[in-house]
């Protein structure tokens, strides 16, 4: 899927660190969200982290946007399991002068908005 394609109703870009795919399709794990928090979802990627942040690197982290219209509740929910905004991430790291563990190609393709740009 084309990250241009999620702008319209998918908002909110969401990461899950260190979690895998595994077997299961892009639309399994969108199903899996939908069970499991009352959401709708778009799968984007597995992403594999860079060194750095006293980690090895080659974590994976699953990316994926959330729909608008369910924000407000998975808000809390996505807490406990570990779900955060892809701003926040950003912010954190960039906050704490800690490595970028993200390519460029990565921060290219899911640019922030806000105070954590650039």
């Amino acid at each position: 899927m084309n990250t241009k394609e999620t702008t319209s109703n998918y908002t909110q870009l969401c990461v899950w660190e260190g979690t895998a795919m595994g077997e299961g399709s892009p639309e399994d794990f969108e199903n899996f969200m939908k069970d499991l928090f009352n959401v709708r979802i778009k799968f984007m990627e597995e992403v594999k982290t860079l060194p750095g942040q006293g980690g090895e690197g080659n974590r994976p982290d699953l990316f994926f946007y959330v729909h608008s219209d369910d924000l407000s509740h998975f808000a809390v929910a996505r807490f406990q399991a570990g779900i955060r905004w892809w701003e926040d991430v950003l912010g954190n790291i960039r906050a704490d002068n800690r490595d970028m563990i993200y390519s460029d190609e990565i921060l290219e393709k899911y640019p922030t908005t806000g105070s954590y740009a650039g």
